[in-house]
Formats: structure tokens, C-alpha cells, sequence
């Protein structure tokens, strides 16, 4: 009987130790699954917040570029406008040579105020152009008088004049092309995908700035040519 209670009681200590066994079998199974997910989970969200920085970073990149582009056209705008006011600059050098009335000059420097008035205040390229058009009637005016006036005060110092104005006449043009080609830049820019909808977002226009014409601007400056070996005597 003894041994038989003995018996029961191994068996019943086996059977617990088994089932000991499978509980902590099953618990360490269910341990790594819900590890296994932990990883997953994880790794998708440094995935998404992976993702999400590129997009930021792109968004960043694409609109600083806009922004570059935008101040580039800017400053060519600017150049424009400088060039423009330096040959301003020069009529009452061309006034002077003229050995015309005090009512002239007066009326001429007149003029040359509203006329830098329009260039400063010009807000687009047919505004400038339409100012540098009246710029170059008033220096066809003057050398309607000039021309009055064969035998000028100083020789030299027109040819220099003559030399400044030309030069002008070529940087207005060398500036207009750069502004021209800054805004077409800005253009492709703006209608590029997906720039075109970064712009879109944060406000870009394409009308911003429009291009020079050939009709609009000084495209054919008065010359100033004069023959000084046949001056009268």
C-alpha cells in the first residue's frame, strides 16, 4: 500500500511539473509574440517619421529655391531700373552742351524729374519701357538743338558724352536680357512638378513679373553721332 501511495504521489509530481512546463512554454511563446509586434510597430513608425522628414526637408529645399529665384529676379529688376537712371543721369550733361535758353534747361530738368519719378516707381517691365521710350524722346529733342549748334564749347568733352551714352544704352540692354532670362527661370520654376504645387501653397506667382518687349523699351536709341570735321566756322 505504501508503495502504491508513493507511486501516486511521483506521478501527481510529474503530471504538475508537466503542466508547470506548458504554462511557462505558452507564456514565453505569447512574451515573443508580443515582442515580435513591439519591433514591427516600431520599425514602421521610424519608417513614417522617416518618410515624414524627407517630405520636410523637400518642401524646405523646394521653397527656398522659389525664394532664390524670386530675390534673383529682384535684384535683376533693380539693375534695370539703375541702368535706366544713369542714362537720366546724362541728359543734363547733353543739356549743357546745347547754347540754348535758360527756359529749355529749366523745362528739360523738369522733365527729367517725372521721367525718374516713373523709372523709380515702375512696377512692371511696360511701365520702365514706356519710361525709357520718353527718355529717349527727350534725348532726341535735345539733339534737335544740338544740331542747331555745330560749333560745340568742347569738342572732347562731347565725344566723351557721346561715348557715356552709348555705353548706357548697352548696359540697359545687357541688364534687360539678364532680367529677362532671371525671370524665364522663374517661370519654369513655377510650372515645374511638384515645385508648382510647393508655389501653389505658399503663394507664388506666375504674373509676378513680366518680360521686356522689344517695342516696349529703347530697343533703338537715338544715336549720337556728329561729324566734328565739318563744323561751322
Amino acid at each position: 500500500m505504501r508503495q502504491i501511495k508513493q507511486m501516486r504521489q511521483s506521478g501527481a509530481r510529474q503530471s504538475g511539473a508537466r503542466q508547470s512546463g506548458a504554462r511557462q512554454s505558452l507564456d514565453e511563446r505569447v512574451k515573443t509574440k508580443k515582442g515580435g509586434a513591439g519591433t514591427v510597430v516600431l520599425v514602421t513608425l521610424a519608417v513614417i517619421v522617416f518618410i515624414a522628414l524627407m517630405i520636410v526637408f523637400w518642401v524646405m529645399g523646394a521653397y527656398n529655391g522659389l525664394v532664390q529665384t524670386d530675390v534673383g529676379v529682384g535684384n535683376s529688376w533693380a539693375n534695370v531700373q539703375t541702368a535706366y537712371e544713369r542714362r537720366l543721369d546724362l541728359i543734363p550733361n547733353l543739356v549743357a552742351t546745347v547754347q540754348g535758353s535758360a527756359d529749355f534747361e529749366k523745362s528739360t530738368q523738369t522733365q527729367i524729374a517725372a521721367l525718374r519719378s516713373g523709372v523709380q516707381n515702375a512696377k512692371t517691365a511696360s511701365q520702365l519701357g514706356a519710361a525709357g521710350s520718353q527718355a529717349n524722346a527727350l534725348i532726341g529733342a535735345i539733339m534737335v538743338q544740338v544740331e542747331a549748334y555745330p560749333q560745340l564749347t568742347s569738342t572732347a568733352n562731347f565725344r566723351a558724352l557721346q561715348d557715356e551714352l552709348a555705353g548706357t544704352e548697352n548696359r540697359i540692354k545687357y541688364e534687360r536680357d539678364n532680367y529677362n532670362k532671371a525671370v524665364a527661370q522663374y517661370q519654369i520654376k513655377l510650372r515645374s512638378f511638384p515645385t508648382n504645387i510647393i508655389a501653389g501653397m505658399f503663394g507664388f506667382q506666375l504674373d509676378k513679373w513680366d518680360m521686356f518687349k522689344a517695342e516696349e523699351s529703347a530697343a533703338n536709341p537715338p544715336k549720337v553721332d556728329f561729324d566734328f570735321n565739318n563744323e561751322a566756322s
